[in-house]
């Protein structure tokens, strides 16, 4: 694959589609899961409980994802994913009581975790390396449409049909998946990944790669920021006497798809500081221009900034990482990669809620461009060390 200047295989789109599909499903539950919380008697901090409980069981299940691919075979310890997540979600029309939900929250968050890692990495492993931004900035897209359109599709299906038909579509929706997963062809062997298997065995389990730090911790920033964004600015709007929240989420969807068409062939021929340093000043004027939106324009007009600059840095900080690492160890590092985030996004509504709290939603968002302005002092220092390190090689 990596002789072939195209990198639309038949491997490529299926596990792009089902990935979307994936997502679809898990973005259906956004809005409606909390109100079938609510039906069962559940309080606001037992949402957050249900919320919680599916992160973290995403976060614990990733580290062992490398493992899992030494036992298994990737393409079935994928298919296995894929079927946790569609017995999880068909499962939640059988939840008579919190506690039996919250079961069936920590087995889906189980399947997610495994399944979008393994979707991530499996589709690097057919893109040329000179394409790698292109190719995630493209892989990606099938999740921007399914944020957009999952948590409509989710409300109106609930209006419809109910918690059963909602939790049905969604089952049958992750069969779609499912069949897409089943239709990738295996990869033959690689001969180095059959070298590192036993010396990959010998170390079971990593909480998270070194190698990927750096990346890691930039994604974790910017994590904050989004959970800020995602559990926040709906409550703002209406603060604000605006009645377009659903909008400023459907135009941050469609600028972030539309950004990622160009930002990766930028990141494959330029480098990653082309992409990451402008997206993180745009992001900086989103967020500033959230907190201090007067009119429903401005506020759709911070929601395309927001969505052109998330829109880039994650595809871009996503390529990066799979990109320093060994084909072998992708799993471990976008793994990493996730977690990082994820931890960003629950430690962001935890911590910036506390904030919004005590303050207001705009003293919020101001502080949260500290954050922003922390990834780009972090990335440029090390763009200069890194640079001045590239020179002394030389030299030599």
């Amino acid at each position: 694959m990596s002789m072939k200047e195209t990198f639309w295989s038949r491997n490529f789109i299926f596990l792009m589609i089902s990935n979307a599909l994936l997502f679809m499903a898990f973005e259906m539950l956004m809005p409606t899961l909390p109100l079938f919380v609510e039906s069962l008697g559940g309080s606001p901090s037992q949402i957050g409980l249900v919320t919680g409980v599916f992160m973290c069981s995403a976060i614990l299940i990733r580290p062992f994802s490398g493992t899992l691919i030494q036992l298994l075979d990737k393409k079935y310890v994928l298919i296995i994913g894929v079927v946790i997540c569609m017995l999880a979600t068909g499962s939640y029309m059988l939840s008579t009581s919190l506690v039996l939900l919250l079961v069936f929250r920590l087995v889906h968050g189980f399947g997610f975790g495994i399944a979008s890692t393994l979707y991530a990495t499996s589709a690097s492993d057919d893109l040329p390396p000179h394409r790698m931004g292109e190719g995630m900035g493209y892989f990606g897209v099938g999740e921007t449409v399914a944020i957009s359109v999952g948590p409509l599709l989710g409300i109106w299906m609930l209006h419809a049909a109910g918690f059963s038909g909602l939790f049905s579509t969604g089952a049958i929706i992750l069969l779609l998946s499912l069949v897409m997963s089943i239709l990738v062809r295996r990869r033959s062997a690689n001969p180095t990944t059959a070298d590192t298997a036993k010396d990959k065995k010998k170390v079971p389990f990593k909480l998270f790669e070194k190698r990927v730090l750096l990346q890691s911790g930039l994604v974790l920033l910017i994590g904050v920021v989004a959970g800020g964004v995602m559990s926040f600015v709906a409550l703002f709007a209406k603060e604000q006497g605006f009645n377009n929240a659903a909008w400023f989420f459907f135009t941050v969807a469609m600028a972030s798809f539309l950004v990622r068409l160009v930002s990766g062939r930028i990141f494959d021929t330029k480098g990653p500081a082309y992409i990451l340093i402008p997206a993180g000043i745009v992001l900086i004027v989103a967020i500033v221009l959230v907190a201090s939106s007067r009119t429903e324009l401005q506020f759709l007009v911070a929601a395309v900034l927001y969505g052109l600059s998330f829109g880039a840095i994650f595809p871009a900080l996503q390529a990066w990482a799979i990109s320093v690492v060994g084909e072998d160890e992708r799993e471990d590092a976008v793994g990493s990669f996730y977690n990082f985030f994820d931890l960003g996004i629950g430690g962001g509504s935890l911590i910036l809620g506390m904030i919004a709290g005590l303050t207001s939603y705009k003293t919020m968002y101001l502080f949260s461009t500290l954050l922003i302005a922390a990834y780009l002092i972090i990335f440029v220092v090390y763009s200069v060390l890194d640079k001045k390190k590239s020179r002394n090689t030389l030299n030599v």
